[in-house]
């Protein structure tokens, strides 16, 4: 199923182990075993394959972001420039929970939820640092007249 779901063959023994353990978690939880091991291992796998697929156009995103920030979109590239530069102190002045999660959701793409999960904080701390410190990021924009 990993690779009718586009796994690379060097990634499929990785994929494998995943199923076995999810599986291993399942019965270490105390939940029951699903009916059909065959069946259930199919829809994990997929899964997996789906997850895949979707790091690695993050990853893919992330390379283009971080590209793009190279280079100046404008020919004279002062307007980037100087926007750029004004970001990375606003990013800087932020407190280090606020700027992780910018960084995190803006610069990695994470969804909300993953980030909840890497930082072992709810959901809506998450949201709460990121509305905090883009809100600051723009007072501070708009003071140094950027926007």
């Amino acid at each position: 199923m990993l690779a009718l779901g586009g796994v690379p063959q060097a990634d499929l023994l990785d994929g494998v182990q995943q199923v076995r353990l999810r599986l291993l978690e399942r019965a270490a939880s105390g939940r029951e075993a699903p009916r059909d091991v065959s069946a259930w291992a199919a829809v994990v796998a997929s899964n997996l394959a789906m997850d895949w697929h979707r790091a690695k156009r993050r990853q893919e995103r992330l390379g283009e972001r971080l590209a793009a920030l190279r280079q100046p979109a404008h020919p004279s590239g002062e307007d980037t420039s100087v926007l750029s530069v004004a970001v990375a102190q606003g990013l800087d002045e932020l407190p280090d929970a606020q700027r992780q999660v910018v960084v995190l959701r803006f610069y990695a793409d994470l969804p909300v939820r993953s980030i909840a999960e890497q930082l072992g904080v709810p959901e809506g701390t998450v949201k709460s640092r990121l509305h905090t410190a883009v809100r600051a990021l723009r007072a501070r924009l708009h003071e140094d007249e950027v926007v």
